[in-house]
């Protein structure tokens, strides 16, 4: 598994990596390292992603820091946030190029996690009801 990007959060006052969050993403999944006694790992893979979008306070942009959300679809972690990540445009695009690869290496496509009403018993996608005849 080929690491695309690694960096640890930093603080938001001069940007430095002194905190223990670290964040990894792989061609695979993306995985979030955390704690100093007590260690936890959580892991989503990438084709789990639905959405980003990247947020830069003024505070975070006088440091050239942001904030990276990723909406999922894992149940554990339906919204992951990539805290105070440096040069994080460039980071935000490069897990959205590894996330659409996923996607079709996988043929997954986001049809897949729209929902369909489960009651419903035809074929068919619909919303509506149906009469009984």
């Amino acid at each position: 598994m080929d690491i695309l990007w690694s960096d640890r959060k930093r603080w938001t006052f001069f940007g430095l990596p002194w905190t223990f969050t670290k964040y990894i993403c792989t061609s695979e999944k993306f995985i979030v390292e955390s704690g100093v006694f007590s260690k936890k790992e959580e892991e989503i893979r990438l084709y789990r992603i639905m959405d980003l979008t990247l947020e830069r306070s003024f505070v975070q942009r006088l440091f050239g820091l942001g904030t990276i959300t990723c909406d999922t679809v894992d149940k554990s972690t339906p919204k992951l946030c990539i805290k105070n990540v440096k040069d994080s445009r460039r980071v935000k695009e490069l897990i959205s190029e590894a996330v659409e690869k996923e996607r079709v290496k996988k043929r997954v496509s986001s049809r897949e996690y729209m929902t369909v009403d489960d009651d419903c018993d035809c074929d068919c996608d619909c919303d509506h009801d149906h009469e009984e005849d």
